[in-house]
């Protein structure tokens, strides 16, 4: 900081000097923009393609992801598949909405999709939503929270 002495004509100079504040906020701006793309909180998936008009999505609803290597996610959440039956039987939300959305890997088998779709309408599920990506090339339309890889 730059003071002064006062006395004999001079003045009190009194300034903050913020170069060290800049300076500490710039480091600090670029470890985030490195770091936040390292942060990743959703689950891959290769959504196959259909040819349907493509329809509106709550963004809020519940979102179940299969990823290619058969692993289903409640959300974010990993679900362990000797857990898979009591976490969808005793899920609040489920339970209250009664609505789920369904996104599969292209790569994982039918008979896997077939079994999560057996428990969610064991587990009391009314409506399903099965998420595709348009043929057209155009992007799917996925709950929030969902992440969508392209080939």
């Amino acid at each position: 900081m730059a003071m002064g002495i006062a006395g004999k004509g001079r003045a009190l100079v009194s300034e903050i000097n913020v170069t060290p504040l800049v300076d500490v906020m710039l480091v600090l701006l670029i470890i985030f923009m490195v770091a936040a793309p390292m942060m990743k909180t959703h689950v891959d998936i290769d959504l196959p393609k259909a040819e349907a008009p493509r329809e509106g999505i709550d963004e809020e609803k519940l979102l179940i992801s299969i990823d290619r290597e058969a692993r289903v996610f409640l959300g974010d959440q990993l679900i362990p598949p000797e857990r898979l039956e009591e976490v969808i039987s005793t899920n609040e939300r489920i339970r209250r909405e009664k609505e789920v959305y369904i996104q599969a890997d292209a790569a994982v088998a039918y008979g896997k999709v077939i079994e999560v779709l057996g428990l969610l309408r064991k587990g009391g599920v009314e409506r399903l939503g099965l998420v595709a990506e348009p043929m057209g090339g155009g992007s799917a339309l996925v709950p929030k929270g969902a992440s969508v890889s392209t080939p």
